[in-house]
């Protein structure tokens, strides 16, 4: 392919920036009633700059104008994924961020019939970012993932995040672990009894021999909730825990977990 003929091989390279706008700056759209048409072609542009020009559309318009943005959630949410997945790390973190404000806004509605699929897709995407080497979209997702924790009601969300415990990569289930503790920390007694008494301890069990030190210290947290919480009822006490460890878990499992909350 011919070059243009004004082409300047020596001409310095143009850096492109892109401006990270925390929610607090976003301000409301001018006409939304009109910038809302077309929003979905301009978040699929093959223009990457134009995309992240978008998605701080999207972020205003669930911060702004959010019965607007209802509507078309879904397919936002499906056009979020994609773009977590980009190899652009810039337009990566863009859509990280407005999946927080997103979670903010919608609260329990992502995880209503119509979105929960893709909300589970969501969900694995900002652990699979947090689990990255590139530190600032690391950090992006790490801060949402804690978003979402605080947005959503714990008990439906623990249910999502509980298979991710299993997750084949050892940094996706640290992840899980950690939000799973953040989880199970904002859970009452009854909540905890909903979800399942034996199978959160199980969860934990497993974890605590994982082969990263922030699952493993994650799984002391979600132990050490489930303990204080376990024996705060005036029903239960520190002799009905260790039954309860010893009844329902693999010996091995149910010295480790009883050892962890007498020593601390």
């Amino acid at each position: 392919m011919a070059l243009p003929s004004n082409f300047d091989e020596n001409a310095p390279a143009v850096e492109i920036t892109i401006d990270y706008l925390s929610s607090e700056d976003l301000k409301p759209l001018s006409d939304p009633d009109t910038q809302i048409q077309g929003l979905l072609e301009r978040l699929e542009s093959k223009d990457w700059i134009k995309v992240c020009e978008s998605l701080n559309d999207t972020r205003r318009l669930a911060i702004y104008h959010s019965t607007l943005l209802l509507p078309m959630l879904e397919p936002v949410v499906v056009v979020l994924v994609k773009a977590m997945k980009n190899p652009r790390s810039a337009l990566c973190k863009t859509s990280i961020m407005a999946a927080a404000d997103i979670f903010v806004v919608y609260r329990n509605k992502l995880l209503e019939p119509d979105f929960s699929g893709g909300f589970d897709n969501l969900l694995l995407q900002l652990l699979l970012k947090a689990s990255q080497d590139k530190r600032f979209v690391c950090e992006e997702a790490e801060k949402t993932l804690k978003t979402l924790v605080q947005s959503i009601t714990p008990l439906p969300l623990l249910h999502n995040l509980q298979k991710y415990a299993r997750h084949s990569n050892p940094k996706v289930r640290a992840k899980a672990a950690v939000s799973i503790s953040n989880c199970v920390s904002r859970m009452s007694f009854q909540d905890l009894q909903d979800f399942g008494l034996v199978s959160l301890v199980q969860v934990a069990a497993n974890l605590l021999n994982d082969r990263l030190p922030e699952a493993r210290e994650a799984a002391r947290s979600i132990i050490m909730s489930v303990y204080k919480s376990f024996t705060e009822n005036e029903d239960q006490k520190p002799e009905s825990w260790q039954i309860f460890c010893e009844s329902n878990l693999p010996v091995l499992h149910g010295q480790s977990i009883i050892k962890i909350t007498t020593t601390n």
